[in-house]
This record gives C-alpha cells, sequence and structure tokens, in this order.
C-alpha cells in the first residue's frame, strides 16, 4: 500500500495542473499568518487585526480553522482530476490488468485524501500554534490547548468532502462535471433548506436540525462562523454582556462528527460498488 501511494503522489506531482494547485492551496494558508501584520484605518485610528485578538488562545484554532476550510476547494479540484484521469488515460483500467483489485485502488484513493487531510491539519496546527504564542495574551496550557476540537473538525471536514469529491469523480468520470455535479448538490441543499424552513416544517430551529444531516451542511456544522463568537468574547473583555458568549456553543459535537463519519464511510462505499458494478 505505501509503494501504491508512492505511485499516486509522484503521478500528482508531475501533472503541472496538480502540483500548482496543491502548491497553491498550502501558500494561501500560509498567508493566514500575513493577517497579522496587516494595518487598517479606521475613521483616522490604525489598527493591526493581531491586537484585536483574533490569535489568541483557544480562539485562534476556531478562526483558523474555518478560514482554512474555505480554501479546500483548491485541493478539490486536485482530488477530482485524480480520478477523473485514471479514466481519461487509462490507468485504472491498466492497474486492473496489472493485478491491482479494485478494493485496493478505492484504499490507495481514500489513503490518499487522507494523507492530504492530515498535511493540511498538522499544517493548520503548527502555523496556530506559532502565531498563538507569538501574538495570544494567553499561554497557559490549560487554555492554548482547550479548543483542540476544531483541529480534530477540521481533519474531518477535509477527509469527508475530499471523499465526495472522490466519490462524484468516479460517478461522473469528467473533472468539469464532476466538480460541477459538487456546485449543483450545494444548490440543491440549499434549496432543500429554503423549502423546509418556509414551506414544510415552518421551524427555523427543527429545520437547522434536518439539515444537518445533510453532507455538505453536516460538513459545514463542524466548524461553525467564528465572528459571532469573537463578538462575543470581546463583549466580555469590555464588560458590556457577561452572557453573551454562553448563548451559542462555538465547539465540536459529538453527533455532528458521528454525521460526517457515517457520509465518509457512505462516500467510500457506494465509490466502491460504483467502481465494481461499471464495466471499465
Amino acid at each position: 500500500m505505501k509503494r501504491l501511494l508512492s505511485i499516486e503522489f509522484q503521478k500528482l506531482w508531475q501533472n503541472r495542473a496538480s502540483r500548482i494547485l496543491i502548491l497553491t492551496y498550502f501558500i494561501l494558508l500560509s498567508f493566514i499568518a500575513l493577517m497579522a501584520s496587516i494595518k487598517f484605518t479606521l475613521f483616522g485610528v490604525e489598527f493591526r487585526l493581531a491586537d484585536q485578538g483574533i490569535f489568541n488562545f483557544p480562539y485562534i484554532w476556531h478562526f483558523n480553522t474555518f478560514i482554512a476550510s474555505i480554501l479546500k476547494f483548491f485541493l478539490a479540484v486536485v482530488i477530482v482530476s485524480m480520478m477523473a484521469n485514471e479514466y481519461t488515460y487509462g490507468t485504472l483500467k491498466q492497474n486492473l490488468i496489472d493485478g491491482l483489485s479494485k478494493e485496493e485502488f478505492i484504499k490507495t484513493k481514500f489513503l490518499t485524501v487522507v494523507v492530504f487531510a492530515l498535511a493540511s491539519t498538522v499544517f493548520i496546527f503548527l502555523l496556530s500554534l506559532l502565531l498563538g504564542y507569538s501574538f495570544s495574551s494567553y499561554d497557559e496550557a490549560s487554555i492554548v490547548f482547550s479548543g483542540l476540537d476544531h483541529i480534530g473538525g477540521f481533519f474531518l471536514k477535509l477527509t469527508a468532502f475530499f471523499s465526495f469529491c472522490l466519490f462524484t469523480g468516479i460517478l461522473v468520470r469528467r473533472s468539469a462535471f464532476a466538480i460541477g455535479f459538487v456546485f449543483v448538490w450545494w444548490i440543491v441543499e440549499k434549496i432543500i433548506h429554503l423549502l423546509l424552513r418556509w414551506y414544510v416544517l415552518k421551524d427555523a430551529e427543527l429545520t437547522e436540525k434536518v439539515i444537518g444531516f445533510f453532507p455538505l451542511e453536516s460538513m459545514y456544522n463542524l466548524i461553525k462562523e467564528p465572528i459571532s463568537r469573537f463578538e462575543a468574547y470581546r463583549a466580555i473583555e469590555t464588560q458590556v454582556s457577561q452572557t453573551a458568549a454562553e448563548v451559542k456553543f462555538y465547539g465540536v459535537h459529538w453527533y455532528e462528527a458521528a454525521i460526517v463519519i457515517f457520509w465518509i464511510a457512505f462516500f467510500m462505499l457506494m465509490s466502491y460498488r460504483i467502481l465494481k458494478k461499471r464495466d471499465l
């Protein structure tokens, strides 16, 4: 399996478009660090983002993973192309002729997905640790490592999303159409969300619970938007509201993680079933 993974990454690295996308992804992740030095002038007052507390522990784990998850589409294109190229260049059929089973083929692709997700997670962990110790007002170990559930959520989110992209690549077999399928599915979920909210359930809280079982929405729920949390922290610091931060839980719920793990297993199982039944 290690040899197969080595071959897989060699194919990706030799592909110019994939190589550029992978490098671009990690370079853009590094740009989070540049936010520390950005200065703004508002109503004649100059301030720096790092001085506003966005890199404070444990908030930095939440903020950085949320921002980094937006950039996942760069690797999504790589994964979709990785699968589509197997059909375009006939390497899938050749691998099967050479003795690789369809199960081993899917396992290799899934391991590639996990490696991408793990590399991204380790990168964000180290970057957040560096920025946190450089700019955070808190450096006690109990505070520093109290928000690591977001790191775990980030890994699960990437693994699930990349698994979905791998599934669409196998299902559609063409890069552009597979990427389009992901976008269309996102639109479909949003339409269903609106229909449930205003015409079917007509209850905001119940709608959020139901839509939370959908694949893309469940992935998004792992790392919730961090802006309102930051505002709540700022409110406490300025003693405007002592209860603002207690209104909403911003960590990763166990059941949200369980839903995402289910979708990972589902996408991999369906990918294998499609590949097993399809005439190559």
